[in-house]
């Protein structure tokens, strides 16, 4: 899924992203985020739904730049964006593990003295 937006924006937003995985070398196509599932019904009086089972969405839902973002997710891509939102959370997992040793290391190095 390698879309390319066009634009000022999307210029400056790539830029960060490269100085981002040039510094701190972690891929390029992860997700943020939870991917959902919901059964809807689209209110056109002549469809299947109307009476019947509601049609399946996926949508995935983040927050950037404090704001929540809600995204429809084609069904074609939905087994891809599963794939990438669960590598973003083994890795934000991993990083948070990460960083949480290391406070438990500071703490440990100040009871004993070493810093």
């Amino acid at each position: 899924m390698k879309i390319q937006p066009k634009g000022p924006q999307a210029a400056r937003i790539r830029q960060r992203k490269f100085e981002l995985l040039r510094r701190f070398q972690f891929p390029d196509d992860f997700l943020p985020g939870s991917l959902s599932q919901q059964h809807l019904r689209c209110g056109k009086p002549n469809c299947h739904c109307a009476e019947g089972e509601a049609h399946l969405v996926w949508s995935l839902t983040f927050m950037a730049g404090g704001k929540k973002y809600v995204q429809h997710i084609p069904k074609h891509l939905v087994e891809e964006v599963r794939q990438r939102v669960e590598a973003g959370r083994e890795y934000q997992d991993a990083l948070r593990e990460v960083m949480a040793a290391n406070a438990h290391l500071l703490v440990l190095a100040r009871k004993q003295r070493l810093i």
